[in-house]
C-alpha cells in the first residue's frame, strides 16, 4: 500500500493517519480534520475541553528538530524504525535554520583541518543544498530539511509541537505528552525508545534524568579550561544579522533602547566586514539561558543594533554608507544549557586523547570557551581556544541517560563536561551524533535492548560501528570490516591508475584522503571512452546490491553561509571531483546507469546477478578529468 492509499483509509489508530497527513495537508486540508472528532477529550481528564487528543504508537520518539534531531530521525527511519519527530518551531534545522542563520561547522574547523569534513547524513544534506540552492537562501535550506524528513515514509513529523510531560514506569519512560496549540491537538506518544534532541534537555527534565548545567570545578576532572570553582555559568547566546549594499546612501537610526557601542567595547571584537555579523554579539551565559531567554533576546537585539549603529554612524566605517540591514534574528541562537549525564562524561582529556572502543561519531572543533558575560566583558577576548591534536571519537556511553533506561540524547546536551561541550556543541558534530543515536536506537528497538545493554556488548558495538560506516558515518581509526561485503574478497583492476591512487585502494576499508598524509581512493584518467575499475572473484558470487562512495572534495569547506570570508573557496554546485555519469556492469549485463550524480554515497539494488566480475564504468565527472572512487561494496 502506498502513502496516498494508506492515508485515504483514515483508520481509527492515530499513527497510520499521521504518517501521511503532512504531505497531503495543503492539498486536502479537510481530510486531516476528519480524525479530530473521535479524539475529543473530557475537560475533567485534561482540563482542555476544546483540544483533540491523539494517541500515537511508534518505535522511536525524537524530541527536537535541529540537525541532531533531523539526522537521528532519518537514520532511525532508514534502518526500519517508525519515528515520530516532534519540533517546537515551524521549521527544522535549529540554529542552522532561517530563524538563526548560523553556518554549520564541525571537525574540519572551517578550513583548518583539511580532509575531515564529516561524511554521512550531514554530507548528504550539504551536497544537496550546494546543488539545489546555489543562491544561498536560508529558506531553501529550511525547505530541503523539511523535504528530507517528510519524504521518509517511516517518519511522522509534528511541527509547532512541544513536549511538556513524560509518564514514567520506574526508570523507564512509558509515554510522552506533546501539544500543538496551532492545530489544537494534544498527543500522547508511546515508544520503547526516546531521543532527547531538544538542546535544552526538556524531555530529560520531564523524565527525571540526571543532568548538569554550568561549569565544573577544575579539581573535579583536572581540566585546564575549567574555573577554580564550579558555577552555574555557561556560554551565552547570539543574535545574527545580515546586510547588503543597496547602491545608494542608506541611513540608520537606532531605537532608543539600542546599546550605545563605543570603540572600547570592540577592543577584542574586530569589524572587518558587515554582510553577516557577529557570533561575538553574545550575552546571557551568566544567567539561566532557558528561564531568562526573553531577557537575553532583548539584550542581544539591543547589542546587535548598537553594533550596527556604530558601523553606520561612528565614522570609523565610511564604506558602510550604502549598506543596510535586510534581516536580523528574532530568535537567539543558544549555545549552552543542560547536559544529560550518561555512563561516561566526556572531558577535555578525552578530546585530547581522541579514541574510544565504543566510538560512534567524531568531533574536531576546538574547545572554544567564551566568557559567560559575553559582550559585557569587553576587557576579555570573546573566546579561548584549545585545539585537540586530531579529530576525536565520541563514545556511545555518552549518548544515553544513566538513570532513565530508554532515553538517549543527541546534540549539545550529550554527557560532557562544560570544557568538552565547548567543542561537541557545534552543529556538524551534533548531526553526526544524531546519526549515531538514530542508528543505535533502531538497533535497540529491533533487538529489544536498552541502550546500556548495547553499549556493554562489544560484539554489538562492533556491528553498530560497521552499520554506521556503511552509511558513511565518519569514525576515527575504524575501517570497513563488514563480513557481508563481498568486495573485500575480490581482486581489483582498472583502465588506468594514478601512481599514488591504485585500484586496490577501493577495498582498503578507508573512505577519505587526508591531504599530505594519506590517499585511500582510486584515481584513473578518463580517456575518450571514460575510465573503468573492476572487482574480480575467483568464483562467481551472487550480488543484489552495490554501494559506491565517490570523492566530494573533503579538502574544501562546504556549508551554507552569509559570511563572504567563510564562503570563500566553497563551491555552490556539484563538487568537481564527484563522478557524474556511470554504468554498473556484471560481466556484460547492465545493472544500473546513472547520469547527473552529485552525491557521495550511492546504493543500487537489483535482481540478484551471478557474476565473477563487477565493473564500474565512469564516463564523466562534474569537472575533473580523473575518475575518483573511494569504495565499492557488494552484497548478496
Amino acid at each position: 500500500m502506498n502513502r496516498r492509499d494508506l492515508f485515504s483509509t483514515l483508520p481509527a489508530a492515530g499513527y497510520s493517519v499521521f504518517i501521511d497527513a503532512r504531505p497531503l495537508l495543503a492539498q486536502q486540508p479537510g481530510r486531516f480534520a476528519a480524525v479530530a472528532p473521535s479524539r475529543s477529550v473530557k475537560a475533567a481528564e485534561w482540563h482542555e475541553p476544546n483540544m483533540a487528543l491523539v494517541d500515537l504508537e511508534t518505535d522511536v520518539l525524537v524530541a527536537g528538530g535541529g540537525l541532531a534531531g533531523v539526522c537521528a530521525a532519518i537514520a532511525a527511519a532508514r534502518h526500519g524504525a517508525r519515528v515520530v519527530l516532534v519540533q517546537d518551531r515551524s521549521r527544522l534545522g535549529g540554529n542552522s535554520s532561517s530563524e538563526v542563520k548560523m553556518h554549520v561547522v564541525g571537525a574540519s574547523c572551517h578550513k583548518g583541518r583539511a580532509g575531515w569534513r564529516e561524511g554521512g547524513l550531514i554530507e548528504e544534506l550539504r551536497l544537496e543544498d550546494a546543488v539545489r540552492n546555489p543562491q544561498r537562501s536560508w529558506e531553501m535550506w529550511d525547505l530541503l530539511l523539511y523535504d528530507k524528513v517528510v519524504s521518509e515514509p517511516n517518519i511522522t513529523l509534528l511541527l509547532e509541537t512541544t513536549v511538556f510531560r513524560a509518564e514514567m514506569e520506574g526508570a523507564r519512560i512509558r509515554r510522552v505528552h506533546a501539544r500543538c496549540d496551532k492545530s489544537e491537538h494534544l498527543y500522547r506518544i508511546r515508544a520503547p525508545l526516546y531521543i532527547d534532541a531538544t538542546g535544552d534537555s526538556r524531555l530529560a527534565l520531564e523524565a527525571g534524568a540526571e543532568f548538569r548545567a554550568g561549569r565544573e570545578a577544575r579539581s573535579e576532572f583536572g581540566e585546564s579550561l575549567a574555573p577554580e570553582k564550579a558555577d552555574g555559568e555557561t556560554l551565552g547566546s547570539s543574535i545574527l544579522f545580515t546586510s547588503r549594499d543597496y547602491g545608494r546612501p542608506m541611513p540608520f537610526k537606532p531605537p532608543a533602547w539600542a546599546r550605545k557601542v563605543t570603540r572600547e567595547h570592540l577592543r577584542f571584537r574586530k569589524i572587518t566586514s558587515w554582510e553577516y555579523g557577529y557570533w561575538w554579539v553574545e550575552w546571557g551565559g551568566h544567567l539561566d539561558t532557558i528561564r531568562d531567554n526573553e531577557r537575553i533576546r532583548f539584550e542581544l537585539l539591543s547589542i546587535a543594533l548598537g553594533v550596527w549603529d556604530y558601523i553606520k554612524n561612528s565614522g570609523d566605517h565610511p564604506s558602510s554608507a550604502n549598506w543596510a540591514l535586510d534581516w536580523i534574528g528574532m530568535m537567539a541562537g543558544k549555545r549552552g544549557s543542560r547536559r544529560i549525564l550518561g555512563d561516561h562524561i566526556l572531558t577535555q582529556h578525552d578530546l585530547m586523547r581522541g579514541t574510544f572502543e565504543d566510538a560512534v561519531a567524531i568531533g574536531g572543533w576546538p574547545m572554544d570557551d567564551h566568557p559567560p558575560g559575553g559582550f559585557d566583558r569587553p576587557d576579555l577576548p570573546p573566546n579561548t581556544v584549545l585545539r585537540p591534536p586530531e579529530v576525536y571519537n565520541i563514545p556511545l556511553r555518552s549518548l544515553y541517560s544513566r538513570n532513565v533506561e530508554n532515553l538517549m540524547m543527541a546534540g549539545r546536551n550529550i554527557s560532557a563536561t562544560h570544557a568538552a561541550f565547548t567543542s561537541t556543541r557545534v552543529m556538524a558534530t551534533c548531526a553526526c551524533i544524531g546519526q549515531a543515536v538514530g542508528t543505535a536506537a533502531a538497533m535497540c528497538v529491533q533487538e529489544r535492548l536498552a541502550p546500556r545493554e548495547l553499549a556493554r556488548d562489544p560484539t554489538r558495538v562492533k556491528r553498530l560501528q560497521q552499520a554506521l560506516l556503511r552509511d558513511d558515518q565518519t569514525l576515527r581509526g575504524v575501517r570497513n570490516e563488514d563480513d557481508l561485503d563481498l568486495a573485500r574478497r575480490a581482486q581489483t583492476a582498472a583502465s588506468s591508475e594514478e601512481p599514488h591512487a591504485p585500484a586496490s585502494n577501493i577495498i582498503d576499508g578507508w573512505v577519505r584522503d587526508i591531504p599530505g598524509k594519506e590517499i585511500h581512493g582510486w584515481q584513473g584518467r578518463m580517456g575518450q571512452g571514460g575510465a573503468w575499475i573492476e572487482l574480480r572473484w575467483p568464483q562467481p558470487v551472487k550480488i543484489s546490491e552495490v554501494q559506491l562512495t565517490f570523492d566530494t572534495g573533503f579538502q574544501r569547506e562546504l556549508t551554507l553561509t552569509s559570511s563572504e570570508a567563510a564562503h570563500r573557496g566553497i563551491i555552490r554546485a556539484a563538487q568537481p571531483e564527484t563522478v557524474r555519469d556511470y554504468v554498473l556492469l556484471a560481466g556484460d549485463k547492465e545493472l544500473a546507469r546513472v547520469s547527473g550524480n552529485y552525491q557521495r554515497l550511492r546504493r543500487h539494488r537489483f535482481e540478484a546477478a551471478l557474476t565473477d566480475r563487477l565493473r564500474l564504468l565512469i564516463t564523466a565527472a562534474n569537472g575533473s578529468d580523473l575518475a575518483r572512487v573511494f569504495e565499492i561494496r557488494c552484497y548478496a
